[in-house]
């Protein structure tokens, strides 16, 4: 055994040493390449994480905190009607930040305690399909166009297989809604609708603090107007969520006020958006934290805390991955990466049966930590991918790994799961030739 641990130390100085050695420093595609890096992260830091991502955290840590499991899961159980039990899995995506094996334990215990086949594959799929971060990412950097059309293929997509597979073993699923458990019903510790005006107030002002400029000449209309006023309705919002921390979730009416007043001068004294948004969530922090009345508004801020440090780590890889890989293309800038930009466009270019089948089984057997998939195909794009198979891959990617593939089949068995993934397979390549065909 000493030995064998010996060899493993040798092993990995040599590969060090050779990394070190050959490093091909006078090759001026691996310079573009670093400096590609560089500056797409750069780029993320200052665009993308305090004006988009730590907002999402805390809206997340709402539904991790103050929505309870029990309550989540009756309306996809057995006693919920058809058509609310998918309504309610299909959708729930957009309000959980998560990946596609953060997903399995919760698909696994819906599914055990009497979940139907369809309502939990449709909420399996979902999950990470359409988390609230990956929509406002998408969108933002891929286009309103590539965000409309994964929120509504995700939608769709997640109905439609779970409806199939349902169909497809209904003689099980008769068997098993005769003598499945019953969910109990778990009461919330406030009203539902102060809950929910709570998450929306979360949700509106991330939305309005990232609504981005319209197109190039566009001077009028409603698009306009909103960009145009984005500060002064996020403003609006703001002041709803001071209302929401004092009377919804009873924190002192003078810590909340404290932090408030701070954010407001940080906006008055700093040109730049970022300090007063920073500013806020150091606020909204500290007041969560030093609350001593009730636990769960401590638990929120904790809770954001997690969710920071499970995805920021995945995602800084996931951009510098896509970076020296395939180059920073935001803005103005053309900096190529390491991976020449025809080999991209002769696998995944246009938008032939080939090239959507070929995203859609890559992204199927990839593993995308939750977000990552947005800078990745941000540089594919650039590349030379087609908008066809980049829909295909944003579709079959961030729901589908191997490793989830492996867990799915330890829950279901393996007749299902090689349906599950045949169906999420086909239906990316149809919806990537179709996306392409328009677009």
């Amino acid at each position: 055994m000493e030995i064998k641990n010996e060899l493993k130390i040798l092993a990995w100085i040599i590969a060090i040493f050779l990394f070190a050695f050959f490093l091909p420093l006078d090759s001026a595609r691996f310079q573009e390449a670093v400096t590609a890096t560089l500056d797409l992260s750069k780029w993320y830091a200052r665009e993308h994480v305090i004006l988009c991502l730590l907002p999402a955290f805390f809206i997340a840590g709402v539904i991790a905190v103050f929505v309870s499991q029990g309550a989540v899961m009756k309306y996809f159980g057995a006693k919920a009607k058809k058509w609310l039990a998918y309504t309610v899995a299909a959708v729930s995506g957009t309000i959980l930040a998560v990946c596609s094996c953060t997903i399995l334990p919760l698909f696994s215990s819906i599914h055990k305690r009497g979940a139907g086949l369809g309502p939990a594959i449709a909420f399996l799929y979902s999950g990470p399909a359409i988390n609230i971060l990956a929509i406002i990412l998408t969108a933002r950097i891929l286009g309103i166009e590539m965000g409309i059309a994964r929120v509504v293929g995700a939608v769709v997509f997640s109905i439609v297989i779970g409806s199939v597979m349902s169909l497809i073993y209904r003689k099980e699923e008769r068997a098993k809604r005769e003598a499945q458990l019953n969910f109990p019903d778990v009461p919330e510790e406030r009203p539902m609708w102060q809950t929910a005006f709570h998450f929306f107030t979360l949700v509106l002002i991330l939305v309005f603090a990232n609504w981005g400029q319209p197109g190039e000449g566009v001077t009028s209309g409603g698009f306009y107007w909103l960009w145009a006023n984005k500060w002064t309705i996020t403003s609006f919002f703001a002041l709803l969520l001071v209302f929401s921390l004092i009377y919804i979730l009873k924190l002192k009416w003078q810590h909340v006020l404290l932090g408030a007043a701070a954010t407001a001068a940080a906006a008055f004294l700093s040109a730049s958006p970022l300090v007063p948004m920073v500013v806020g969530i150091a606020a909204l922090s500290m007041v969560t934290l030093v609350d001593k009345q009730n636990p769960e508004n401590r638990e929120w801020t904790l809770s954001a805390w997690d969710f920071t440090k499970q995805i920021m780590p995945l995602l800084a890889i996931g951009v510098v991955a896509a970076g020296f890989l395939l180059g920073s293309t935001h803005d103005d800038t053309a900096l190529a990466g390491i991976i020449p930009n025809e080999w991209v466009a002769s696998l995944v270019g246009g938008n032939s049966w080939t090239s959507n089948l070929f995203a859609s089984v890559l992204g199927a057997f990839m593993y995308f930590a939750t977000l990552t998939e947005v800078p990745i195909l941000q540089g594919l794009l650039a590349a030379g991918m087609g908008k066809g198979p980049a829909l295909a891959l944003l579709l079959a990617g961030p729901s589908l790994s191997l490793p989830n593939m492996l867990v799915i089949r330890g829950v279901i068995g393996t007749p299902k799961t090689l349906v599950y993934v045949g169906l999420v397979v086909v239906m990316a390549t149809l919806s990537g030739l179709l996306f392409g065909a328009f677009f």
